[in-house]
């Protein structure tokens, strides 16, 4: 018996997968349980109800993956699992993710320890075996023991290499699983800094880095559960997981991918919302981490700024410092401003002095200054600007002794022949100075004595500097010996660096041992004041030379000073006026100040208040984001209480957790419902019959009752219709008596009252003939003032007519005006549209000689002869056309007399019905073409009775109009109907196939 396949078995509920899967683990069937397990947790049904048990099922499945170093499908089970109870229960998730992390780390760690191997000599967790390795493998019988122990060790650490990589790729941005994400990437890093992995940590740096970009990039195709940096948290928490990054990179001196987290944290500031900033203690990490980065390096400018930021910003933000810390700090700035070369900032040109620029931007933001600012006229990030900065700050009064008089010997002293001589006891004492620092130091060691050489270099290039401005030559040997501490060679090769970077004149002659200072080039600091020396000493020597006597000199000075006199009062006043010109123009110039720094206060203001209303908006509609998830939520957990409380009112037990279904129970409670309701017409459809029964019982016994009652009720109503009519009676003829005596009483005072009515009768006969000529008077004046009123109508209406007849022809005219300008667009428009379709007529005409020209080229292509065919087999319905072609093949066999009589049948009705396309070619059936012909094949049973030549097969023109359903033509030409009607190829009917 055939065995037919019905699809996998249904998914068990999740008490049931454990069951099963302990089952399968007990007789060693690992593969079973995991896929029973995978099966539960990636059925749709129990991602739409998360309960408990759902969750020991996860912990069991993330056990056998670890056991099996089966990470691929561990993850696939993780996004399952997330989708699952990122709505529901976040907590679950994030305890599943760290009870993987916890189990995968035990098993690596045991194995190291197990096997006492150490992962330094594996530079790639991800990469395969090297083929040097393989083939020690295969070749060598035997393992040694480190061999042996890195094959053990090394896939516990990959698996759980890529068990981090799975998490960070699963929790990424996801507004709902920030937390856990961080709390991973935390992990991650953890783990790179215990095992020294440098090549993982990299790597994991550009994950969370193309995490970001991805982010910022598909930011606004983002959906409900999307990760935003406009939130403060989320920021925060980004740039937390940063300055981790930082701290890791600089523990495992990874100095490029230290410098490449700072600049992470530059971008995330740039992104930062109103009003967030990193924490105080996180900036002072930053500045300590910069001064690390920049001091390996060797940027003494930028390592010398980060000292100065570190200590600025921790003595604004950290109270705590002690007297101790800030004196190490400022030891610390002094003695690295002092390293700076003083030449540094006149390397030599970049090729691109854009990219120079933009890279001391890029710098300049780094440390926390603007790329836009400067002070005193000096540039932004130089020695000169940070010396400045220690003087003015008063940094000095915080360092030691020795480091200030160090101070003071490099920038303000002049003495070459002994300035090497003193720094270099000073030098020496810098060890002496350090002092510990307490818990509230954000850098814990600060010693003074690695800023010794480069002070040395500095002071050499200094003791140079003074001794080119002073002397012309000088010996190597003195050279030398006024710089004891550095060698002759390390100095030669400082002072052509120097040289090279024009920070003076100097050229070696090792023939004779010497230096010589100065160049052909005019050192314009040298020469500034030995201009005016020149001159000075110049007019002397000419006063010497050529003394002018004393009588001339006095007269020259009495004519000098009558001139003196007489141009006094005129000079005086181009002076006053030059002084009020200046003045005007002072004032000139601070007024456009104001003015331009008023512009620009109000365009700061307008766009602080754009802003504001920008991110008060981003704020609203923030808020009714969340106020609109609050109420879903809240809609939600209320929907559920209430169902719980149904459920618990029906006794049922509803799990911890457990997410009920609305629509399933309101399913179950309508059939419960319609149940009851059928079950409550059932009974009353049985109580109406009872009722029925007894209702008919009733009134038979009660009829013969209605009888006796109803005689009963007769007699009684006779009886009250006799008493009333008597007591009627005599109470009619009591009325009539009274009415009688009445009138002959009121008979006596019929005069009077005819009196008195006669009396009331004038009077008002009086009144009313006085009212109604009032009333005619009124009505005479009511006339006369309406037809007042109605000629003063009659004016206005004939002026307001003559005003709409003048509105009117003004109107008529406009549209006159207007009509002829819309004719003429007309006119133009039907000229140009004329114009367009004779060109568009010609282009037809063109394009259908071009059609006909190829329709006659196809035609003569297909009527041309078809080539001999190879075979000498020739089809019957060919045969008689191929012998009068003078093809091969024997004459075609007799057609019957049926056939050739029913022909011409066939072609009179073919010409009476609807003709057809006589070219061969295939048309949509119509709808004038009747029923389908049954002719493609052997009649059906439910067909009829076969034709009377019998049940086989006969052509169509054999079988006559009687066989045919509708009308029929045959295809083909008038030669065609000729012979029949017959069927032939198309390539025998000389046209195409198609």
């Amino acid at each position: 018996m055939a065995r037919f396949f019905r699809g996998a078995a249904p998914a068990l509920k999740p008490e049931g997968a454990i069951k099963r899967a302990d089952e399968l683990l007990g007789v060693g069937q690992k593969q079973n349980a995991l896929q029973t397990l995978h099966d539960t947790i990636t059925n749709k049904r129990q991602q739409r109800n998360w309960n408990k048990a759902l969750e020991q099922v996860m912990f069991k499945y993330v056990d056998i993956c670890v056991d099996m170093k089966a990470g691929r499908k561990c993850k696939d089970a993780l996004i399952n699992y997330r989708n699952a109870c990122q709505q529901v229960n976040v907590a679950s998730l994030e305890d599943v993710i760290k009870y993987l992390l916890k189990v995968a780390s035990q098993r690596a760690e045991e194995a190291s320890k197990a096997a006492e191997a150490k992962l330094d000599s594996v530079e790639d967790l991800e990469a395969d075996l090297s083929p040097e390795e393989m083939m020690l493998s295969y070749v060598s019988g035997e393992k040694n023991k480190d061999r042996t122990d890195r094959e053990l060790v090394t896939p516990w650490f990959k698996f759980l290499w890529e068990t981090y990589r799975n998490v960070l790729d699963i929790l990424r941005n996801n507004s709902r699983l920030e937390g856990l994400y961080a709390m991973a990437c935390s992990r991650a890093c953890h783990f790179c800094l215990t095992y020294k992995r440098t090549t993982e940590f990299r790597r994991l740096c550009d994950i969370v880095r193309n995490h970001l970009s991805n982010l910022l990039k598909y930011k606004d195709q983002g959906g409900r559960d999307r990760t935003d940096l406009g939130v403060p948290a989320t920021w925060e928490l980004y740039v937390d997981m940063r300055f981790e990054q930082l701290r890791t990179a600089c523990d495992l001196e990874l100095w490029a991918e230290a410098f490449r987290s700072v600049e992470d944290i530059q971008g995330l500031m740039l992104l930062a919302p109103k009003g967030c900033k990193p924490r105080p203690g996180l900036m002072a990490t930053y500045y300590a981490k910069l001064t690390q980065i920049f001091t390996k390096s060797e940027s003494r400018l930028y390592s010398a700024y980060s000292w100065y930021r570190l200590f600025t910003f921790t003595r604004l933000n950290n109270k705590a410092l002690g007297g101790a810390d800030l004196s190490m700090l400022a030891s610390n700035v002094v003695l690295s401003s002092l390293a700076v070369l003083p030449y540094e900032q006149q390397q030599r040109a970049d090729a691109d002095p854009t990219a120079a620029h933009e890279r001391a931007q890029k710098m300049a933001t780094i440390l926390g200054f603007s790329a836009t600012e400067r002070r005193d006229g000096r540039a932004l990030l130089s020695r000169e600007s940070l010396i400045a900065d220690i003087e003015r700050k008063g940094l000095l009064t915080l360092v030691p002794a020795e480091v200030k008089q160090l101070f003071g010997l490099l920038e303000s002293e002049f003495d070459p022949l002994q300035l090497c001589k003193v720094v270099s006891p000073l030098l020496e004492s810098l060890q002496t100075l350090n002092q510990p620092v307490t818990a509230a130091s954000p850098v814990k060691e600060m010693p003074l004595e690695a800023f010794a050489g480069a002070l040395q270099h500095v002071a050499v290039a200094k003791m140079v500097r003074q001794l080119s401005e002073v002397y012309s030559v000088v010996r190597v040997s003195t050279m030398s010996d006024l710089a004891p501490f550095i060698g002759f060679g390390q100095a030669e090769q400082m002072i052509v660096d120097a040289v090279r970077n024009g920070y003076f004149q100097a050229r070696f002659d090792h023939k004779n041992n010497t230096v010589h200072f100065g160049g052909q080039e005019v050192e314009s600091e040298r020469v500034r004041g030995h201009i005016a020396t020149m001159a000075k000493r110049l007019t002397r020597a000419l006063a010497m030379i050529d003394p002018a006597p004393a009588r001339d000199r006095e007269q020259r000075r009495a004519r000098l000073v009558a001139l003196a006199l007489q141009t006094a009062d005129e000079e005086n006043q181009r002076m006053l006026a030059r002084k009020t010109e200046i003045e005007k123009r002072k004032e000139e110039a601070e007024r456009q100040l104001l003015e331009k720094e008023k512009e620009a206060e109000e365009l700061r203001l307008a766009a602080e208040q754009i802003a504001r209303e920008q991110e008060e908006r981003r704020k609203e509609q923030e808020r009714a984001r969340r106020e609109a998830e609050r109420i879903q939520r809240e809609l939600e957990e209320r929907e559920q209480e209430e169902l719980k409380a149904y459920m618990a009112s029906r006794g049922k037990k509803v799990g911890e957790g457990e997410k009920l279904d609305a629509k399933a129970i309101n399913r179950e409670v309508m059939s419960e419902q319609l149940k009851q309701q059928q079950e409550l017409q059932r009974k009353l459809a049985k109580l109406a019959k009872q009722m029925d029964h007894l209702e008919r019982a009733r009134r038979e016994e009660e009829a013969p009752l209605l009888v006796q009652a109803y005689e009963h009720r007769i007699r009684e109503d006779e009886e009250v219709f006799r008493s009333e009519a008597g007591a009627a009676k005599l109470a009619h003829r009591a009325a009539w008596e009274h009415d009688l005596a009445e009138k002959q009483r009121l008979a006596r005072v019929a005069a009077d009252r005819a009196l008195v009515a006669q009396q009331i009768q004038a009077r008002r006969a009086e009144e009313f003939e006085a009212l109604k000529a009032a009333r005619t008077r009124a009505l005479a004046e009511k006339r006369a003032a309406r037809k007042e009123e109605r000629d003063l109508a009659r004016r206005r209406e004939y002026v307001r007519r003559c005003r709409v007849e003048l509105e009117e022809k003004r109107r008529e005219e406009e549209e006159a005006a207007l009509r002829l300008e819309m004719e003429k667009k007309a006119r133009e428009e039907a000229e140009r549209q004329r114009k367009l379709d004779e060109s568009l007529e010609k282009q037809r005409q063109r394009d259908a000689e071009l059609e006909a020209k190829a329709r006659a080229e196809k035609e003569a292509a297909a009527s041309a002869p078809a080539p001999a065919a190879r075979s000498s087999f020739v089809p019957p319905h060919l045969r008689k056309a191929a012998a009068a072609a003078g093809g091969g093949g024997g004459p075609p066999p007799e057609r019957p007399s049926a056939a050739r009589e029913g022909a011409p049948a066939a072609a009179a009705a073919s010409s009476e019905g609807p003709r057809e396309d006589r070219s061969g070619a295939w048309r949509p059936a119509r709808r004038d073409d009747g029923p389908p012909r049954r002719d493609d094949g052997p009649p059906r049973r439910d067909d009829g009775p076969p034709p009377p030549g019998g049940g086989g097969y006969r052509p169509p023109a054999a079988r006559g109009d009687a066989d045919r359903p509708g009308p029929y033509r045959p295809r083909g030409g008038e030669d065609d109907r000729e012979r029949g009607g017959a069927y032939r190829a198309p390539a025998a009917r000389g046209g195409s196939r198609w």
